[in-house]
């Protein structure tokens, strides 16, 4: 393994650049709390979201698509069958796909293990916090809720043997986001701890990786998603309330702003 470096900022920019110009439709399967900041986060950095869940229409959608996202996070009975056709979908069809296992673990068995099963589908990145990478390679995390009381640090080896085990690009996010593909390893410093309080902010990370994954490729999809969300919310960090704060980074990520050209010099 190479010793963990800052993600080049200069290439982050280049694959953003790439994205704005190319307006990806990422097919997003994700959870009802995230739907619409998702779509918004999607469309501000220069993509095309849709939201398509009828089990009839998932596979078909995801071929049209130029990514996919699968998010566990309300997951119920009726979900199962368009994510798993959607993944299956994706994977015969050498499609870029993202599975951001929401809130697995021991405590909550369900979703756990249609998370399980989803990796049987090779996802090409997974964007997960620390206690969720833990679990998923099969050490004990700490969990409180969807949020995790694990640090990426605590993760970041796990996140490297994971990588290794599913031949993917394995993303924990935290205070330092740590991307790998099991040999190389970046960080990502930045952002702002209200990103924590702001609904979605993982979620629409996990998106913005399908997105970037039809530029890049995956370890750079990842890291570049991820170094983005970090500068976006560096530079929301002047806004005075959540409120504010929320429509800030949203205002940061917009390909058009200031902010870009500003991240671009």
């Amino acid at each position: 393994m190479k010793p963990s470096q800052p993600y080049p900022a200069a290439s982050a920019r280049a694959h953003w650049q790439k994205l704005a110009q190319s307006v990806p439709l990422v097919h997003c399967l994700t959870n009802d709390v995230a739907k619409n900041f998702t779509a918004n986060v999607l469309l501000a950095a220069g993509a095309s979201p849709a939201m398509i869940e009828a089990e009839e229409e998932c596979g078909a959608f995801t071929v049209a698509a130029d990514s996919l996202l699968i998010n566990i996070g309300t997951l119920h009975n009726g979900r199962l069958p368009g994510m798993r056709r959607a993944a299956r979908t994706a994977a015969k069809n050498s499609k870029p796909w993202v599975l951001d296992p929401v809130a697995v673990g021991d405590l909550l068995t369900f979703r756990s293990d249609f998370a399980r099963e989803l990796l049987a589908f090779r996802p090409t990145v997974i964007r997960g916090n620390a206690a969720e990478i833990l679990w998923l390679n099969g050490q004990s995390a700490r969990l409180r809720g969807a949020d995790s009381l694990s640090t990426a640090e605590e993760a970041a080896g796990a996140a490297l043997e994971l990588a290794q085990k599913q031949q993917c690009v394995v993303l924990v996010s935290g205070a330092r986001d740590y991307i790998t593909d099991g040999e190389v390893l970046w960080f990502n410093d930045g952002g702002d701890v209200r990103q924590t309080r702001v609904t979605a902010c993982g979620c629409a990370l996990s998106a913005l990786v399908a997105a970037f994954c039809t530029v890049a490729p995956p370890l750079d999809a990842a890291a570049s998603a991820a170094w983005l969300m970090k500068q976006a919310g560096s530079h929301a960090a002047r806004a005075v309330g959540m409120g504010t704060f929320a429509v800030a980074l949203l205002d940061a990520l917009s390909y058009d702003a200031p902010f870009a050209q500003e991240v671009q010099s």
